[in-house]
């Protein structure tokens, strides 16, 4: 007992001692996290604490690998690994071999299946998502009344765009029943038609915290809104149903107010440089209209219109004269060729041949006879002369030989 050693050598006991205790080389401890940081070197460092203690823990990057959510303070986890000294400050801490929310395996059970479902059903699909319009004439917010978001929102809405119109819809947005007044509030924007987008907003927490958001109720009133809705759930780290649903997800609720309008100061530019645009342009279009104006003024009709007009007219009397020689022309040319016409159309016709003695043979039934097959001895016929008819009756035929 009397022997001296180094406080190096104290450490080393202490921590061998601890090392070879059984018990302490395979430890559960459930806890809340604190002072979580997450080093360069891909190490977690924080604490585990409860209401009357704290523990240092390290999980170190090869075994980061297993976390399957991301860790902030205030996650209540429970931790597996074995307890051990770092000998260099004397100190004894929880070497975290694996990391888990406290109850949330069954949430996240249910978040993964409930996920895949709805995914199935086309309700994340890009093509059913609605536009955000460009500068909405009233904005409709959905989150609690208190505390920060609301803050959040309405101040990067002042900042970015004074007054805006907001309508507040108060809602839970923790707790069993939350989800509930989050649909109602959905339903009261839809049914008065009063606002042109919706954004569904509360800070950051655990998978419980933000369990509302993941209600499969929630995600089919999302779905089937008409009016478009942003959803600013949680950090940016953060995914709820909520968020694959909504037509646009904004990393934060202050973000959702960045997304939401555009920034006034930024639309004044625009104008501003498109007046400056269109005034260059405006300026311009005269200058040119002017030099065509002075054109057009130094042509000579522009100094004797009343000449050019004189001249107009008498080339117009040129064009009737013209126009009425070759009428007359071709209205000559057209008598000459109907008189020849005509000529042609007398000599070939039966009347001018009946009226030289020919005769044109008809039976009673006006047939024309134009051989002696055609009739028979007894009928009667008749021959059309020029000044006449002869009916007469078939006593014989004769055949030509």
């Amino acid at each position: 007992m009397n022997q001296k050693i180094t406080v190096t050598q104290l450490n080393t006991t202490i921590s061998q001692l601890i090392s070879n205790h059984e018990p302490l080389a395979h430890v559960l401890v459930e806890g809340e996290l604190s002072n979580f940081k997450r080093h360069s070197s891909g190490h977690l460092y924080f604490s585990l604490k409860d209401e009357r203690s704290l523990v240092r823990c390290v999980m170190f990057r090869g075994q980061t690998g297993r976390v399957n959510f991301n860790p902030i303070d205030g996650n209540k986890v429970i931790i597996k690994g074995h307890v051990g000294v770092y000998e260099k400050n004397g100190s004894y801490q929880l070497y975290v071999s694996e990391m888990t929310l406290h109850g949330a395996g069954d949430l996240y059970l249910k978040f993964e299946q409930l996920k895949k479902r709805l995914a199935l059903e086309g309700l994340f699909e890009i093509e059913r998502k609605r536009k955000i319009p460009y500068l909405p004439s009233t904005i409709g917010i959905i989150t609690s009344p208190t505390g920060a978001v609301i803050k959040d929102i309405t101040n990067v809405l002042d900042r970015r765009f004074p007054n805006y119109n907001a309508i507040l819809y108060p809602s839970k947005v923790q707790g069993v029943d939350a989800h509930k007044t989050i649909i109602s509030g959905i339903k009261y924007f839809n049914n008065f038609r009063n606002v042109d987008v919706i954004i569904i907003a509360r800070g950051g927490g655990s998978i419980e915290d933000l369990w509302p958001f993941n209600e499969e109720n929630l995600a089919y009133e999302i779905a089937s809104s008409s009016i478009p809705i942003i959803s600013a759930i949680g950090h940016e780290t953060d995914f709820t149903i909520a968020d694959f649903v909504a037509d646009l997800r904004a990393p934060t609720p202050s973000a959702a107010a960045e997304l939401v309008l555009p920034n006034l100061d930024d639309i004044k530019i625009y104008i501003k440089e498109k007046k400056i645009r269109l005034i260059t342009s405006m300026k311009n279009l005269l200058v040119k209209k002017k030099q065509l104006l002075a054109y057009y003024a130094d042509r000579p009709v522009m100094k004797r219109p009343d000449e050019y007009v004189n001249k107009l007219h008498q080339r117009i009397d040129q064009l009737d004269d013209k126009l009425k020689f070759h009428m007359k022309t071709k209205i000559n040319s057209i008598e000459k060729d109907f008189v020849v016409l005509l000529g042609k159309m007398q000599s070939l016709s039966p009347l001018d041949t009946i009226k030289r003695g020919y005769a044109v043979i008809e039976t009673e039934e006006k047939k024309l006879i134009t051989s002696v097959k055609d009739v028979s001895k007894d009928d009667i016929i008749i021959a059309k002369m020029s000044d006449g008819i002869i009916i007469s009756k078939v006593l014989d035929k004769e055949k030509a030989k």
